[in-house]
């Protein structure tokens, strides 16, 4: 599919300020061409067609009567219309964030609905209020603990598990399960146990078909669209229901959501917490590489701590108006842009074609099959599978591959929640472990290379007789004070000749604590023991600062601290009487 070109409604160096800053409707009703008018409303009127089914499917997987999944499109469309930052992103049920979403709320519930539906919007709510408050705190930068692999293995994850929860519905029946092993348990037992309808099955497998099809040959179709409607169609033309037993949503509630505040036990907020938080962080992610992705591409910038703030005040609205948690979409966002949009009043529009329907034709969809609405839900799975970033890690960086796939295992057996922060524990353990067990090197001069160079690298490099030259490409603190003595003894016991001077080449050290402080003046204590000079090259201003507080930098010498490695080098060989040729030979 052919990128429209961009419209650059706002220069990409401008930056609203007062009310706009925070409410950034106000700077797009201010800068709006009315030529804009009727391509947002064009758009919003094909993204409507999206939007319903897609709601509707993402409801049922997360356990959810279909109806509540477009209460959480129409009331976060607006909210984010008004408060979010991106031009054109679409805000709604997202599949990243229903296994999370259903893990929480399916055991808490017990079966009941209403318990389901309150649950839901508590979440919502708790991670709205999360999100705001990390927002305002100019907390933006939290999304950085989700690397690539561990996005990778989330969304992997993500896919195996939705695809495994709709499975059963595409064979016409449900299945009660907890864990992923559940419900592949729960599956082959129904098969088994002959409860398979096989026209739901054809249905929701041709549905899945045409999705699949449409999408790959014409993109600019909309494959969820046509299937929902010939499913309908043929649902409804055929009494399915009625005659073939297959499960049709069935007549919506007439009317727009309610402000409603849900009504759950004090005593369970402790447990809500946990899962708003990853939903929180998991949602924001998202949202976060999707906003900078078109915000780059139409020529604006877009705030991500007020990115954190919209989504936060989405959620709220959609857990206070009976919805569940919401994020970007991957999906829903490209076809705004391809459909023309210009400004968030194609949320908009879109939200009103929702209520406009759920106000006068509550009963246009009552034939729609369950079985559609699971293809649409499996085709969203499917699209979020990363095989080959996954493919590309293998590759290139094997840890990180292990690291993804910790993080697929522990979301597809584990669950999401776990899966997620075993993973994010995962990668701040292998930074600590990096940062522990960091790389050092001796230093040598290597013919017709400028500069010091790592002799384990280049074994032709030659040492400078008396003088040890040692890297270490870490901050020094608490963890590696010890290990950095340790080689740097070691570098001066295997020394090709007795050495005179220990010579630190510090441009990689970025900080040194107490612990480290007082390591060092162990050593220099040693290496004075041994008649050797601690020095250091190119240490950065902060931490020698550092050791100025500490009262390090005055024991060891103000003039031991040399500016760049060639300067130390001079000084060596002129307190030594050691002449260039001694060593250059």
């Amino acid at each position: 599919m052919t990128t429209p070109p961009p419209i650059i409604p706002f220069p990409l160096a401008s930056r609203p300020d007062g009310l706009a800053r925070w409410m950034p409707i106000i700077a797009v009703l201010r800068n709006y061409k009315l030529p804009w008018l009727m391509q947002d409303i064009s758009a919003g009127l094909v993204l409507t067609a999206i939007l319903i089914p897609a709601g509707m499917g993402y409801a049922e997987a997360a356990g959810l009567p279909a109806i509540y999944g477009l209460y959480s499109t129409i009331v976060p469309l607006i909210a984010y219309a008004i408060f979010g930052p991106s031009r054109i992103l679409v805000l709604g049920p997202d599949s990243a964030l229903i296994p999370l979403i259903s893990a929480t709320v399916l055991p808490l519930a017990n079966g009941d609905p209403i318990r389901a539906i309150a649950i839901a919007g508590v979440l919502a709510i708790f991670s709205g209020i999360i999100c705001i408050v990390a927002g305002l705190a100019r907390f933006g930068f939290i999304t950085e603990l989700l690397s690539k692999p561990i996005r990778y293995g989330y969304l992997n994850g993500i896919a195996v598990t939705v695809l495994i929860s709709q499975f059963p519905k595409i064979f016409g029946f449900s299945v009660n399960g907890n864990t992923i092993w559940e419900e592949m348990i729960g599956l082959g037992q129904g098969v088994h146990d002959g409860k398979t309808n096989f026209t739901a099955l054809v249905i929701g497998l041709s549905c899945l078909l045409v999705i699949l099809i449409l999408k790959r040959i014409t993109p600019k179709i909309s494959g969820v669209l046509v299937a929902v409607v010939a499913a309908t169609v043929v649902s409804s033309i055929f009494e399915l229901s009625q005659r073939a037993g297959i499960v049709v949503v069935g007549a919506l509630p007439q009317g727009l959501p309610a402000f409603q505040i849900p009504n759950i036990a004090p005593v369970e907020f402790k447990t809500l917490f946990s899962s708003a938080l990853a939903i929180a962080l998991v949602s924001f992610a998202d949202l976060s590489v999707l906003s900078r992705t078109f915000a780059i591409r139409g020529g604006y910038k877009a705030d991500r701590n007020q990115e954190l703030i919209a989504l936060g005040i989405a959620n709220i609205a959609a857990g206070l108006f009976q919805g569940f948690s919401v994020s970007s979409s991957a999906s829903r966002t490209p076809v705004a842009e391809a459909a023309g949009s210009k400004t968030q009043i194609t949320g908009v529009v879109g939200a009103i074609c929702i209520a406009i329907v759920l106000w006068f034709a509550p009963m246009l969809l009552q034939n729609l099959p369950q079985a559609a609405l699971s293809a649409v839900v499996i085709s969203a799975g499917l699209a979020i599978f990363d095989i080959r970033g996954t493919l590309r890690l293998y590759q290139l960086r094997r840890f990180e591959f292990v690291l993804s796939m910790v993080c697929f295992c522990g979301v597809a057996i584990l669950g999401v929640i776990q899966g997620i922060f075993s993973a994010v524990v995962l990668a701040l353990l292998a930074f600590v472990w990096s940062a522990w067990r960091p790389y050092s090197a001796v230093l040598g001069r290597v013919d017709g290379i400028k500069g010091y160079h790592d002799v384990s690298r280049h074994p032709e490099a030659r040492q400078i007789p008396g003088l040890v030259i040692f890297r270490w490409d870490a901050p020094l603190f608490f963890a590696n004070a010890e290990i950095f003595c340790d080689q740097v003894m070691n570098a001066v016991g295997t020394a090709p000749t007795v050495t005179r001077w220990v010579l630190v080449a510090a441009e990689p050290v970025t900080d040194i604590d107490l612990t480290a402080a007082d390591a060092i003046a162990e050593l220099d204590k040693t290496l004075c023991q041994a008649h050797i000079e601690l020095c250091f090259a190119e240490m950065k201003g902060p931490t020698k600062d550092r050791l100025k507080r500490y009262g390090l930098f005055t024991k060891i010498g103000k003039d031991d601290f040399f500016p760049t490695i060639g300067q130390a080098v001079d000084m060596y060989l002129e307190v030594n009487k050691v002449e260039w040729h001694d060593w250059a030979e």
